[in-house]
């Protein structure tokens, strides 16, 4: 884990935007055993000396307490448990308990959290729009057979809700299995548009600047 919290400072310096989104569980890989991730670890450190030195807010995938698979919203100021994944897999719930939906506020913008099945249940973005969101931000991971995956429930989601939708998707492989992954991460439009993907190497990042 301090490895790899020292790989996602890289990236975070590498994107230099205001959020950052990794793909879930992307601290510990995709391990359902993996020790749940406290706020305020140590080895979290070098993520948050790069969220200060370049005013990023990352939304890191980890177990936390719950325990839930989870995500972590780390800036300059320290971390916190932002997100617990609602939609769990029937592995998933032998270890993990559900969140709730969740809503994280951003310079004024209001962004709907998800964790990869989250994404394909409708239910799931119809509650957290409830809420009131400008954006869905999830991670995930998929194998490299699911590639379409995550854009096409980005587009449902964005025809849906009238929303903008980032997605991280792991690259490389990871636990629980996936020795291949998709890759492909992206950025849609609230028109469903793809505006900004990698593709299926690890360490290549999507980059967009969104307006109201």
């Amino acid at each position: 884990m301090a490895a790899n919290a020292v790989a996602h400072a890289e990236a975070v310096r590498a994107a230099g935007a205001r959020v950052v989104v990794f793909p879930e569980m992307s601290l510990t890989g995709y391990e359902l055993d993996a020790t749940p991730v406290a706020p305020d670890d140590e080895r979290l450190a070098p993520i948050v000396a790069a969220c200060a030195e370049s005013r990023t807010l990352a939304l890191v995938g980890a177990a936390v307490a719950g325990p839930r698979i989870g995500i972590l919203a780390v800036d300059g100021d320290g971390a916190h448990v932002g997100y617990g994944k609602v939609c769990l897999h029937s592995s998933e719930a032998i270890r993990f308990v559900p969140g709730e939906p969740t809503v994280l506020k951003v310079d004024g913008w209001r962004l709907g959290l998800a964790v990869c099945r989250d994404t394909g249940i409708p239910e799931h973005a119809a509650r957290t729009a409830a809420l009131g969101m400008d954006g869905y931000v999830a991670g995930v991971v998929h194998a490299d057979h699911e590639a379409e995956v995550h854009g096409e429930r980005a587009r449902r989601v964005a025809a849906d809700h009238g929303v903008w939708v980032a997605t991280a998707a792991f690259a490389g492989p990871t636990g629980g299995g996936f020795d291949r992954t998709s890759g492909r991460s992206g950025i849609w439009s609230a028109d469903g548009e793809l505006i900004a993907g990698t593709g299926t190497a690890p360490d290549e990042i999507a980059r967009a600047v969104l307006v109201t």
